[in-house]
């Protein structure tokens, strides 16, 4: 696994354990907001990242979610701009009362 991998799993890790006791830690139950909280960021849909010659910038994109892409100077800006956009696509799709895929948890099959 590599570092920055390692390093987002463990930061997403501890962002969930503290929704945890923000949520033990109050009065009235507010389930939304952990699970907001906590899917906001551990999205687990797959991302590509690659490099776009055209734009001089690093593209991220995220096959389950049509038309979900976002972009960044590096591959670790790219990867978080990313995790806003799946959040955003989400929000959207809910919204409109889209259905939202779930992730399918392992390898998309690349032609």
């Amino acid at each position: 696994m590599k570092p920055i991998t390692r390093e987002w799993i463990s930061k997403a890790e501890g962002d969930w354990a503290a929704a945890n006791l923000l949520f033990r830690a109050r009065r009235i139950t507010n389930y939304d907001a952990t699970c907001f909280h906590a899917q906001h960021l551990m999205h687990k849909y797959q991302i590509t990242i690659y490099w776009s010659n055209e734009d001089q910038v690093y593209v991220a994109e995220v096959p389950e979610l049509p038309g979900c892409m976002a972009h960044g100077d590096t591959h670790e800006l790219a990867l978080a701009n990313s995790n806003e956009a799946i959040q955003l696509w989400i929000d959207t799709a809910n919204e409109f009362g889209d259905p939202v895929p779930e992730p399918r948890g392992q390898r998309l099959m690349l032609a």
